[in-house]
């Protein structure tokens, strides 16, 4: 697996639980009653230790501060706007019309500076109501080229086959779906219900409804040589499918999780896990719970230009 040991990350100014990402998000909830100036507190609280557990362990975090100006409610979640990928860089277009203007070019402009990037900005879509959230949307197997991506709302067919033309990966194309109240309702982002790493992916097979869609991810991820590690539907409910492998300054493997998706793991995943990677953990509960994602929507990894 082609891994990085440096992150970008965004240190929220606005956080709350976002009123236009929750009609799809089933994840989210509202704000428990507190104040949204009280809310970004414990947010802000949260993050910083999450940086400094990353830091503890050796993964090099780029920190830039959220907008003091505009209300982006989601910029804790870098991931669903920026991608990069060998020598290209993807910018993406969110179905929340309060999170399109988190896309940061001073930062492009400034990572970019030398040109050595390719760019591909694929933002000019949301007007068309056609959305692609990075990769939240979808999961990358660098190694393989292998692009897997549950369809919904928020995660377009065409464009996610436009996307995998133009960086050069084959796509993987199912739907997932979760229990709310009686209905089987989709998944908003892939990177929920599946996490890909060197030597294992984790997933919630279940959650795919459909027998043959099934079937078939399943045979692409056991035929790239990785090792099936299944979760349940519950165990998704606390974030245990939006992990990231990220690999340290040292070389070690790291598995980088929420503690509630640690603490719903049984004794049989994590020592599969364990095999290959080392486990670090942080306490963001209230990231997850009021905006619908954990850590892996908080990472986004940065891989530098080949010369």
């Amino acid at each position: 697996m082609i891994l990085t040991s440096k992150i970008l990350m965004v240190k929220p100014n606005n956080f709350r639980s976002n009123e236009e990402t929750i009609v799809n998000n089933f994840f989210q909830k509202k704000s428990l009653g507190i104040s949204n100036s009280v809310l970004n507190k414990i947010a802000i609280k949260e993050f910083n230790q999450f940086v400094r557990k990353l830091e503890d362990n050796e993964i090099e975090v780029v920190v830039i501060e959220g907008s003091r100006t505009l209300n982006n409610p989601d910029e804790i979640f870098p991931n669903n706007w920026i991608v990069f990928d060998q020598n290209k860089i993807g910018i993406f277009p969110m179905f929340a019309k309060n999170r399109r203007t988190e896309v940061n070019y001073d930062f492009i402009k400034k990572i970019n500076s030398n040109n050595n990037y390719k760019i591909y900005d694929y933002t000019k879509y949301a007007d068309s109501e056609i959305f692609l959230e990075g990769t939240g949307s979808f999961v990358l197997d660098r190694t393989n080229r292998i692009a897997y991506c549950s369809i919904s709302n928020r995660s377009n067919e065409d464009l996610f086959i436009e996307f995998c033309e133009d960086f050069e990966f084959t796509p993987v194309i199912f739907k997932s779906f979760q229990s709310v109240g009686d209905k089987r309702l989709p998944i908003y982002h892939t990177n929920v219900m599946m996490c890909v790493a060197t030597d294992y992916v984790i997933i919630c097979l279940d959650s795919i409804d459909d027998k043959k869609q099934r079937k078939n991810v399943s045979n692409f991820i056991i035929e790239s040589g990785k090792k099936l590690i299944e979760i349940s539907e519950k165990q998704v409910e606390s974030f245990a499918g939006n992990m990231l492998e990220l690999i340290n300054e040292n070389g070690e493997s790291i598995l980088v999780m929420s503690k509630s998706a640690e603490d719903s793991l049984d004794e049989n995943q994590r020592n599969t896990i364990a095999n290959h990677s080392r486990i670090i953990s942080c306490d963001i509960n209230t990231i997850e719970v009021c905006g619908g994602g954990s850590t892996r929507c908080m990472m986004a990894e940065i891989f530098l230009p080949k010369k």
